[in-house]
């Protein structure tokens, strides 16, 4: 099994996603020198000044993942467009410039989130004390990628999948008992580094460990196509519940005849049930519900953020459902109010009380988007293994 250490190369671009990118963009040329440190400039008062030059252009607008709408950019003298945001809460903000109609990165912003739709730049609104996702002086743990060759997912390249792990800062690998280990899972479109390279899930986990809020805790967060030919396939998919049940299932049955055993073999962790938790969000966030009720005697925490229920049977893919039978220590859910996936959510909650599983669920402000989920990893660390 090949073992390659991350280090600050998390915040770099995939190939394998970049690869795949399908989303067009406008060919981006070197920033100039008086825009460099300037392009995505953060106030005193959490406002933020855009700025990208396009001397050329006819129109540019700057669309931001917490923003309903684009917001329209204003030309100077020397052709760079600029807007300034009102203030916004201390966050990791998700960020393009619309230029002529077409969507392109940030010139001058290294920060990047990679999709398999493109590129989106990155900023960073700093909190005061500062959050948990920020870069900040405490222990910090390591994130390694592990590459292998799969026999139970179908359609990737060369048969290779992959998985990050997190170990703690003053991970013993002699450590009696082993450490508990939390399984977390992205979602569509994205791949197994979005986890760390958006939510900066690695330095959450630093500081909350750090603070004593989670206990050291393993954290392993797998590539979450089952069939890679329903990323390739598109959104159309998702209404065709045959096909999401054959992704869900072939992921499923990697993580329990590969990822599972091959952590187990490579890390200290601990092997039972309630050292051992799932969570991830969207298309994770299904695959969490799935694995966790599918495999109770494996899983003692189940925690699914803005799952994509939205067309699953629960009665047929759970027949033997029994929530009093299954005794899970967490089975928590959480979901945005203006996310399209908030109906959906609500049903899996009245199905799954109905089962009489006993379900801790949230409803919080937001759509479908990463300051929701990195807010979620924040509020679930502190319940797991305690």
């Amino acid at each position: 099994m090949n073992r390659t250490l991350l280090a600050a190369a998390l915040a770099l671009v995939s190939p394998l996603a970049f690869a795949q990118s399908a989303a067009p963009t406008k060919a981006v040329l070197p920033p100039p020198p008086s825009l460099l440190g300037r392009s995505a400039e953060v106030h005193a008062d959490r406002t933020v000044t855009f700025r990208v030059a396009a001397p050329t252009a006819q129109d540019v607008k700057l669309s931001m993942d917490t923003l309903s709408q684009p917001l329209a950019m204003t030309r100077d003298e020397n052709g760079v467009w600029s807007v300034t945001t009102a203030a916004l809460a201390p966050e990791i903000y998700d960020y393009v410039f619309i230029v002529d109609g077409v969507r392109q990165p940030d010139p001058a912003q290294w920060r990047v989130h990679n999709s398999f739709v493109g590129l989106e730049s990155l900023v960073q609104v700093p909190g005061t004390p500062a959050m948990p996702w920020e870069l900040t002086d405490v222990p910090h743990g390591e994130v390694t990628v592990h590459h292998f060759t799969t026999h139970a997912t179908v359609n990737q390249f060369a048969n290779q999948s992959e998985y990050l792990v997190y170990t703690p800062a003053g991970y013993d690998a002699k450590k009696k008992g082993g450490y508990p280990v939390l399984y977390l899972l992205h979602g569509y479109l994205d791949d197994a580094t979005a986890w760390t390279q958006v939510a900066r899930a690695h330095f959450v986990l630093d500081s909350m460990i750090a603070s004593g809020k989670a206990v050291p805790m393993i954290v392993v967060m797998p590539q979450g196509y089952g069939d890679y030919k329903f990323l390739t396939g598109g959104f159309g998919q998702w209404s065709q519940p045959a096909l999401v049940n054959n992704n869900v299932d072939h992921f499923i049955a990697s993580m329990e005849t590969e990822v599972i055993p091959a952590v187990e073999r490579e890390y200290n962790v601990a092997k039972d049930r309630n050292h051992r938790a799932v969570s991830g969000l969207s298309m994770g966030g299904l695959e969490t519900i799935e694995l966790g009720l599918s495999h109770p005697e494996q899983f003692a925490y189940v925690a699914a953020m803005s799952a994509a229920v939205h067309n699953e049977g629960f009665d047929a893919r759970f027949p033997k459902a029994d929530g009093k039978a299954a005794n899970f220590k967490l089975l928590w859910t959480s979901v945005g109010t203006d996310d399209h996936l908030l109906q959906p959510n609500r049903d899996f909650v009245k199905w799954a009380q109905g089962k009489g599983y006993t379900v801790e669920a949230h409803e919080t402000k937001g759509a479908h988007q990463w300051p929701v989920w990195r807010e979620n990893l924040v509020t679930i660390l502190p319940l797991l293994f305690k």
